[in-house]
């Protein structure tokens, strides 16, 4: 069932409120790669770099 405009509307207010956006730039290609290699793993390629971010910056914590 498609959704109604008052429903995208709600959506996007609540989108907008709720997450920050980042514009990320990769190679030609670079994008089916990721997820592949995310959907291999079960996840969707924003989990996997949400995943990825987190996992580095417990890294750089573990480190210092």
């Amino acid at each position: 069932m498609p959704t109604s405009k008052a429903q995208q509307r709600a959506t996007n207010k609540y989108i907008a409120k709720s997450y920050d956006r980042v514009n990320l730039t990769l190679p030609k290609g670079r994008k089916l790669e990721l997820q592949v290699h995310a959907g291999t793993h079960g996840e969707s390629l924003n989990g996997f770099i949400n995943r990825a971010i987190d996992e580095q910056i417990k890294r750089d914590s573990d480190e210092s």
